[in-house]
């Protein structure tokens, strides 16, 4: 039987990101052995860093026998293209948010993943949060009572120097979309993880902040959920010089308040959680490097590990990385028609 330290990983996209998967296979007991970046310069550069083989051309590495595991830290708009080549060479994917930019594209990674028999895993790191797991489960137990309302608010900054620092941000063809995709995305799916699927949703965006980008930099959005309770999705990346992404859930018998990835706050008719408690169920352990917090990557990618090894699906799977991206083009398709879109409709770009 296969062993943790007998799975290998491979990493295509040399990015930022990249580091927090390198570090996550590393501490999870497995081995990382090769790396590509379609800059040789920055392949070099991280296959020098862990100790690696590196390529420019993705499909001469998947060629290897001792790769087992793929992670794919590419642009967003590359994503399908490349996991479909993957799976084709049988090995498991791990991908980055979102899985790519049209339902139809993930629909085709999910699809050639199944006809090859790997498992894909789509990057959810913050459901794998202490805080998130607690109010999950307190939700689930009916602590909060009834469900009422759910709000998830992403106020972040990104300079003008960041849109400009690559052809593909803030693009529809490549990046998908703008404050919501590239960055609102992980508290999107928080929000639908807790409250439940959504019935429909009506939006507004603009590009107020920033040039040279064609995507939206500030998003509005109001929600009515599957059971009855109603939201909004307030997203920006023009909030100088940039708040916490925070997610409120309100029943008739309870509060609880996700800030910056830590339960903030916990109220029920039963209990008030104190600050020490609050403290604990958010603690992070990222892992040996304290300037990187990789703590949900570290916890993801061990169950994708576990996934493979006992032969079980992922906990975020390709159905369930689907889900934020569908509310997402629908958020884009209600501020072009100006009507209330069904999320569970399909809904594309054009």
């Amino acid at each position: 039987m296969k062993h943790e330290k007998d799975l290998r990983f491979a990493i295509i996209g040399c990015g930022a990101i990249s580091d927090n998967h390198a570090l996550s296979i590393i501490e999870n007991g497995s081995k990382l052995v090769a790396c590509c970046d379609n800059v040789e310069i920055n392949a070099i550069g991280f296959a020098e860093k862990y100790d690696i083989d590196w390529y420019t051309d993705y499909k001469e590495m998947i060629k290897r026998n001792d790769i087992d595991v793929v992670c794919i830290c590419t642009p967003s708009g590359t994503h399908a293209d490349i996991s479909m080549e993957v799976s084709r060479y049988k090995k498991h994917i791990v991908v980055e948010k979102p899985m790519d930019i049209t339902l139809e594209q993930a629909d085709r990674m999910i699809n050639a993943c199944n006809e090859n028999n790997v498992k894909l895993s789509v990057i959810s790191q913050h459901r794998f949060d202490d805080s998130t797991m607690f109010l999950k489960k307190a939700v689930e137990e009916g602590q909060l009572g009834k469900l009422i309302l759910g709000d998830a608010a992403i106020k972040w900054y990104r300079s003008q120097e960041y849109y400009d620092s690559g052809e593909w941000r803030g693009t529809w063809e490549i990046d998908g979309g703008g404050a919501l995709m590239n960055q609102g995305i992980h508290t999107i799916d928080l929000l639908q993880y807790i409250m439940g699927g959504i019935e429909s949703l009506t939006a507004n965006i603009g590009t107020l902040g920033h040039a040279r980008i064609n995507v939206e930099d500030v998003a509005t959005v109001t929600i009515r959920f599957k059971n009855g309770a109603l939201g909004t999705i307030v997203g920006t990346t023009c909030a100088y010089p940039g708040l916490s992404a925070r997610l409120e859930i309100h029943g008739n018998e309870g509060t609880a308040i996700i800030d910056n990835d830590q339960l903030t706050y916990f109220h029920t008719k039963e209990k008030l959680v104190d600050q020490m408690k609050l403290n604990s169920v958010s603690k992070k352990t990222g892992g040996t490097s304290p300037e990187i917090n990789y703590f949900g990557h570290k916890k993801q990618i061990k169950d994708m590990i576990e996934a493979i090894l006992n032969d079980r699906e992922p906990l975020v799977n390709g159905e369930e990385g689907k889900k934020p991206l569908e509310i997402i083009l629908a958020i884009y398709s209600s501020a072009k028609t100006g009507e209330t879109v069904n999320p569970s409709q399909k809904v594309e770009q054009e």
